[in-house]
């Protein structure tokens, strides 16, 4: 019953953590250290980590639903000549698809790195405070003159790129694609916005190439496929309202609160893995 209850938490912490720009997968990897059936490595497995981020992107499928449904729409109607191929969301579509590209690609080849060395707490604690800080310094610095209109094939490789630095758990994908819209002039909310859609190939790519693997070659498991698919479920509600919450937030905020709260939290996770507290 508590192995169950802690993927409940672990559920809870990832629709809490997936859209604001602190790192869910670093987030998993910390309050896993301190639960005590996890067994000696502390840690829920990139695995539990990858399926239960089907839930909360399944979130932001049902926030983006028309936009999601308007895209792809275009896109097949500009593909077969039905309208012009310049179309704003026809242009979407193939913007998302170069955008994806970049993290299909590296997450294939370092994908024993992603699920070992880089899931250390040592590289978490130091990826929140270096990544915290470039966040806070383009939230500064950014123009916010740009829209989504203004997108171009070079942004969104550069915002692909971003975006493939989260396969490193302490990054943040929203965290790190929304730090490249900024420095490149967009808006808060569009280079949220972009962010949002451009994730969802690649989240649910690598969530159910996970389930795949599990399904296909049962491994050792931290959690039960039960425990695992209940997890996601609440990372699907959870992240819900986050998603809400936070898109309405940053038309009218800054992100300094997500930038002090890494800061503050990579600096507290240096303390304890020094004093040896937890393990890395």
């Amino acid at each position: 019953m508590q192995h169950f209850l802690e993927a409940i938490l672990l559920g809870l912490v990832q629709g809490l953590t997936e859209f604001l720009p602190i790192s869910s997968s670093a987030h998993l990897r910390i309050v896993g250290a301190f639960l005590p059936d996890l067994g000696a490595n502390a840690d829920p497995g990139a695995a539990f980590t990858a399926i239960t981020q089907i839930g909360t992107e399944a979130a932001v499928v049902v926030f983006f639903w028309r936009d999601i449904v308007r895209i792809i729409g275009h896109w097949f109607r500009a593909l077969v000549g039905r309208i012009p191929r310049n179309d704003p969301d026809a242009k979407m579509g193939w913007l998302i698809i170069v955008g994806t590209i970049p993290i299909v690609v590296l997450g294939l080849l370092f994908q024993t790195q992603i699920e070992t060395v880089l899931r250390s707490l040592w590289v978490i604690a130091v990826t929140l405070i270096v990544f915290g800080v470039i966040l806070g310094i383009a939230d500064m610095i950014g123009a916010e003159r740009r829209k989504l209109d203004d997108l171009t094939v070079g942004h969104g490789i550069v915002y692909g790129l971003a975006q493939s630095l989260a396969l490193i758990p302490g990054v943040s994908r929203s965290g790190g694609t929304i730090t490249a819209g900024l420095l490149l002039g967009y808006r808060r909310e569009a280079a949220a916005r972009y962010a949002f859609l451009l994730a969802i190939p690649a989240v649910f790519g690598s969530g159910f190439y996970e389930l795949y693997k599990v399904l296909k070659s049962p491994a050792p498991e931290v959690f039960t496929m039960g425990e695992t698919a209940v997890a996601t479920i609440v990372a699907f509600g959870v992240g819900l309202a986050v998603i809400t919450f936070f898109m309405k937030w940053i038309s009218r905020h800054s992100f300094l609160p997500f930038v002090l709260y890494r800061v503050a939290l990579g600096t507290a996770l240096i303390v304890l893995l020094s004093t040896g507290v937890i393990a890395a």
